[in-house]
């Protein structure tokens, strides 16, 4: 599709702002996912996300990218679907989208082989509208077209889409709740890391209560206001109390548990795209997360 700039309105404005204001079907997440990817162009260039724009401006996006994904006969746990949207319990272990390394067993190449339409907004994760990390398991929606797809990217970016949480983290918190409030960022020592970044980080804000109390390690329920990338394991780490498990944050927080964070996402409500009417689901606590309650008792 093309944009052509031609009020005075959207001048010197950066064009992940520019575009949704135009053209409401998009989110600025989504233009900015469109532009990572190389399919935003101004006159034929292609711009970053701060480009800002002018008068007569021809602003090219190009939302369809050719997928070569294959299906593949994953067993899912589905316990909610409709013309709209699906429900997933995700299991331990599998990746979300195809990425870097993971071309295959992931939840996309599982909904592709079980599911006739889902959104194809961004073609290469076909219906994922958030994600959770591969060791992490729980809850997760899923988006069968695109109006349903915009509808709840909306949601996630107004902070409408409230996700909650338990994790089995490190030390004994004292504290019966609390806001962590920090922001986060890319950890420039490691690529495959994120931090808290006071100085270049996007505001993140988690929100925890104590459910439980061991001899040295606190089972918590958090909810998150913005969820980014791995802002709970960032979070608890960052206030001396990692996630029991986790590979990539903390330390000596990997003693009893070695295969991947005790970190299950346990409910998600959400406002129906097309009825409007509130949504909640949850889910129990998976076996491996039980198991390492255990060790802790």
């Amino acid at each position: 599709m093309k944009i052509i700039i031609n009020k005075s309105d959207y001048l010197n404005k950066r064009i992940d702002l520019v575009v949704p204001l135009i053209d409401s079907s998009f989110s600025r997440s989504q233009v900015q996912k469109l532009i990572k990817d190389g399919l935003v162009k101004v006159n034929d260039v292609n711009v970053k996300a701060n480009y800002l724009v002018k008068l007569k401006d021809v602003i090219t996006i190009e939302t369809k990218k050719e997928s070569k994904l294959k299906g593949e006969n994953i067993p899912l746990d589905i316990i909610y679907e409709d013309k709209d949207l699906l429900v997933i319990n995700k299991q331990r272990g599998l990746v979300v989208h195809p990425g870097s390394g993971n071309h295959e067993h992931t939840l996309v190449t599982a909904l592709i082989y079980c599911i006739k339409d889902l959104s194809s907004i961004d073609p290469t994760r076909p219906g994922i509208v958030h994600r959770i990390d591969k060791d992490t398991s729980g809850l997760l929606v899923v988006a069968k077209n695109n109006v349903a797809h915009r509808a709840l990217a909306k949601q996630l970016e107004n902070h409408t889409m409230h996700r909650e949480y338990q994790a089995l983290v490190k030390g004994v918190i004292k504290e019966d709740k609390g806001r962590i409030i920090a922001p986060i960022g890319r950890d420039k020592s490691n690529p495959l890391k994120m931090c808290v970044d006071s100085l270049k980080g996007k505001e993140a804000e988690s929100s925890f209560k104590v459910l439980k109390r061991f001899k040295d390690a606190t089972l918590v329920d958090v909810k998150l206001k913005q969820g980014r990338t791995h802002q709970i394991r960032v979070h608890f780490e960052y206030i001396n109390h990692p996630v029991i498990g986790d590979p990539l944050y903390g330390r000596d927080n990997r003693h009893q548990v070695k295969d991947g964070q005790i970190l299950h996402a346990y409910k998600i409500t959400f406002t129906h795209p097309s009825t409007k009417k509130k949504m909640s689901f949850t889910s129990p606590l998976p076996e491996y997360f039980l198991k390492a309650l255990k060790l802790f008792h």
